[in-house]
């Protein structure tokens, strides 16, 4: 007979850290479980199983399972598939969202987000199988656009706790907070303050709304564990007023703190994570464009950390104008020869046009075997903002914006307008990040025809109207000015089934995440951003481009995400920054890999929700 002692209450916090210490659960997880897989050793039975999202089946259980875990009683006698449960939670999806209709909106966008969300409470496996089958569908509730109605909501919405908060009354504490997250190993973490949500503007707390879906596509498409994230939320204040005024609001009710200040509190934050996880990959997210800039360069060569809204949306716009050029039957080494007009110069656009520089720079390098060229930088790139053309005569002007300039020039003065400066560059490429809805007007867009002619596919202007929730024009103002003779995209959801063409940072950022993971890199370079774009470039296939789709379907997002990330591996070892993963594959193991076997290590470390058999083990 097994004699069993019952455990006083106050060393519960003591003995679950150790056990995890010593029991580490998630290796299994790490691989699709398979027979001949060893189990999942877990130490909790009966009700806390099943009240454990980590490890909960449901009816799944299998009988020898329900004996092993004392589970016998506790669930219905029927053992389902995985399959019959999610047919029957497919069903009942469908019939809820029908009945739970969110007023005036006939979308029910957020009852597909709360009916998703109850299940990802009782059962992580399932929810992520659920949202991996039927990614094109559920990535827009789980991630854009419905995330901005629920960050908006969230006060309203929230029910269970789900990640980590931090906030301005925690100072002097965020080194023993992190202590407080179950988990000994954490190798993905998404961080906000809430400031600059999606275009929405400051959400305060509710801002985690976003981390949360993010983190959602990094265990969907990059197969990181899900006992192995975690969203965080720096809750600074809010300069909202509604929220402020807002007695449901669930942060700090004060104005927020900046200046030294505010980088005082990110500062002990970033050391109190990377002390504990001194492995983790931080992705920063929803940081007002100002702070954006200087927290990444702030952190960016000191803890191994990347800016999805800066570089993530500046990297999946590069990789579509580069898939133009496949689109126009061109080499993408004609990059440095493209004319580019932009229309913005705030955080993103000055993101966009860094990115913009680089890749022409990593082009003329290769092709010249020497260094890049300045000066044929600048003369590939028109910066248009609220006060017209930007020239080497505007006194008030961001360093940053500096370096792209225009020298003087008889043609176009300081100031010119848009259409004027489309009419007379003729641009191969119209770029908005301006943040101005209707920007492209109809005179802008006449003045864009030059560009293409007839049906010469190497004459086909590109229009990338990246503002959201409001693009600089739709697909529908463009095709009534230029039709087929061009290709469109939008960072907001095309409103034309027609457009395929979605600037979707989904595309990029698992797979920069996964790859710096893999790769071991101490830092994210700028080379591993480059070679991440460059790879989402060539996914498009040949009959997608011909019809001047330039970005592949979400539904092959998992596959897209295995190749962007073996490719920010291959370049992590190119520039011998890559010191292995975990102890599994040093540095000199990685060297060795060649390509095919750098994406076959890259599948081999992705998790799949798969339910795997469990054991129970007395500690």
């Amino acid at each position: 007979m097994i004699r069993t002692t019952k455990i006083p209450n106050h060393t519960t916090a003591l003995i679950d850290r150790l056990r995890r210490h010593h029991f580490p659960p998630a290796r299994s997880l790490i691989l699709t479980t398979t027979e001949g897989r060893r189990p999942t050793i877990v130490h909790k039975r009966s009700l806390d199983i099943l009240h454990d999202p980590w490890f909960n089946k449901g009816t799944a259980f299998s009988v020898t399972e329900r004996d092993r875990l004392n589970l016998r009683g506790l669930l219905p006698p029927n053992v389902m598939s995985p399959a019959q449960q999610i047919d029957r939670f497919m069903v009942d999806l469908r019939r809820l969202q029908v009945q739970a209709r969110d007023g005036e909106s006939d979308t029910n966008a957020l009852a597909k987000w709360r009916i998703l969300n109850r299940l990802h409470d009782r059962n992580e496996t399932m929810y992520y199988r659920i949202l991996l089958d039927n990614i094109a569908e559920h990535s827009a509730i789980v991630y854009t656009p419905t995330v901005g109605r629920v960050c908006q909501n969230y006060s309203g919405l929230f029910r269970r706790p789900r990640g980590m908060f931090f906030s301005a009354a925690d100072r002097g504490e965020m080194m023993s907070m992190v202590y407080n997250w179950p988990a000994e190993q954490v190798h993905m973490i998404v961080v906000t303050d809430g400031s600059g949500i999606m275009g929405l503007g400051d959400l305060g707390v509710q801002g985690i709304g976003m981390a949360i879906g993010k983190l959602d596509l990094y265990v969907a498409a990059a197969g990181i564990n899900p006992q192995r994230v975690l969203p965080v939320m720096i809750d600074v204040g809010t300069n909202n007023e509604k929220l402020l005024g807002d007695p449901w609001y669930l942060g700090l009710q004060e104005r927020r703190l900046d200046g030294d200040e505010y980088v005082e509190i990110l500062d002990e934050l970033m050391e109190a994570i990377f002390t504990r996880w001194p492995n983790v990959i931080v992705q920063f997210e929803g940081f007002r464009g100002e702070l954006a800039h200087k927290l990444l360069h702030r952190y960016r060569n000191v803890y191994r950390m990347f800016n999805d809204d800066i570089q993530g949306t500046a990297g999946v716009a590069i990789a579509g104008i580069l898939g133009t050029l496949r689109a126009r039957k061109r080499p993408i080494s004609d990059f440095p020869n493209q004319k580019i007009v932009v229309a913005g110069a705030g955080s993103v656009g000055i993101g966009f046009l860094n990115a913009v520089g680089k890749t022409m720079d990593r082009f003329l390098v290769q092709s010249t075997g020497g260094s890049g060229c300045e000066s044929k930088i600048r003369d590939q790139i028109w910066v248009v903002d609220a006060r017209g053309l930007i020239t080497e005569e505007r006194r008030e002007i961001d360093p940053e914006v500096r370096r792209f300039a225009r020298r003087g020039d008889n043609r176009l003065k300081e100031g010119a307008d848009l259409a004027e400066v489309v009419g007379e560059v003729k641009p191969d490429v119209l770029v908005g990040f301006s943040g101005s809805g209707g920007l492209f007007t109809k005179d802008v867009l006449n003045a864009l025809k030059g560009s293409g002619s007839g049906s010469d596919p190497g004459r086909r202007p590109a229009i990338f109207a990246m503002s959201y929730p409001n693009p600089e024009c739709t697909f529908e103002e463009a095709f009534a000015v230029l039709g087929d003779n061009m290709i469109f995209a939008t960072g907001s959801s095309p409103t034309a089934k027609r457009c395929c063409n979605q600037v979707n940072n989904m595309y990029l950022f698992p797979g920069i995440g996964l790859g710096a993971l893999l790769s071991g890199s101490k830092m994210i370079s700028d080379g591993m951003l480059q070679a991440a774009a460059e790879c989402l470039a060539g996914c498009a296939s040949e009959e997608e481009l011909g019809k001047g789709i330039v970005y592949p379907e979400i539904s092959r997002v998992r596959e897209i995400t295995e190749k962007v990330a073996a490719a920010v591996v291959k370049e992590a070892i190119e520039e011998d920054v890559a010191e292995g993963y975990r102890g599994r594959a040093k540095a000199r193991e990685l060297q060795r890999l060649d390509d095919d076997e750098i994406v076959e290590y890259v599948k081999n470390n992705m998790w799949s929700p798969e339910y795997a058999k469990m054991v129970f083990k007395y500690l």
